[in-house]
């Protein structure tokens, strides 16, 4: 299912009008503790729970564990995808058989731009000229615009990818965008990631194997070397290591 904006929410019947940031704050401050130690699986469910409907997942199409986790736990639960339209065709690929072999609802969202259509206006190949305004134009404004009529997002987010998350609260306030940020996977190592995806047959993006344990769009994605920071092959040269979607 491709959509831009969260219009399709709302011809589904899914109530718009969400909780008062007042009440979703309160919600962190109350529950942040209580479930840092909790399974991935019970944080989900409670988020499930206690936002119903208004509760949705992102996924970078890296690999499928939390939509795996997710779908377990609440069959049929949105699924974000961004399609920058800038992605590897393993990442598409891996958004099909996500949604081909899954008991989810995977929600595809594009940039109000095209490609050509940025090009024009910005000038060609944004993502070297200004990789943070292509990030900004291409991720930030259309994950914000798809989240509209959420009141929590859950992310795959992991304290172990990279000092600068290594804050990353389980249940945490999303200040840029007045939701409750989930991360049911914060405390997982990459050891346990691995071991999830082996004992439950997940999807991996083949990229994964081919020495890109970071996937972003692929004019901005290189491999990595053995013995290299996982996520260097991001942006590499450019001092950039955030899209901004987590800043």
């Amino acid at each position: 299912m491709s959509v831009s904006t969260a219009a399709a929410r709302a011809n589904r019947g899914v109530d718009t009008e969400g909780r008062a940031p007042e009440e979703l704050r309160e919600i962190v401050s109350h529950w942040g503790a209580e479930l840092e130690l909790a399974p991935a699986e019970t944080i989900i469910e409670w988020a499930a729970a206690t936002f119903g409907e208004r509760f949705a997942i992102t996924s970078s199409m890296g690999d499928a564990v939390l939509a795996h986790l997710a779908s377990k736990v609440v069959p049929g639960i949105d699924v974000v995808f961004l399609d920058t339209g800038y992605h590897f065709i393993e990442t598409i690929g891996t958004r099909d058989a996500v949604e081909a072999t899954m008991p989810v609802n995977l929600l595809t969202i594009t940039p109000v731009q095209s490609v050509a259509e940025q090009d024009a206006e910005y000038g060609k190949d944004l993502y070297r000229t200004d990789p943070d305004l292509c990030c900004a134009l291409r991720k930030v404004k259309p994950l914000a615009d798809s989240l509209a009529s959420y009141d929590a997002w859950a992310t795959g987010l992991r304290r172990a990818e990279t000092k600068n998350r290594v804050i990353a609260p389980v249940i945490g306030w999303d200040a840029k965008r007045q939701k409750v940020k989930v991360s049911p996977m914060a405390r997982w190592s990459d050891e346990q990631v691995e071991r999830y995806i082996e004992d439950n047959g997940v999807l991996v993006n083949p990229l994964v194997y081919d020495g890109y344990p970071s996937i972003g769009c692929a004019p901005c994605t290189r491999r990595v070397a053995p013995g290299e920071d996982p996520r260097s092959g991001r942006w590499a040269g450019t001092g950039k290591t955030e899209c901004g979607i987590h800043a």
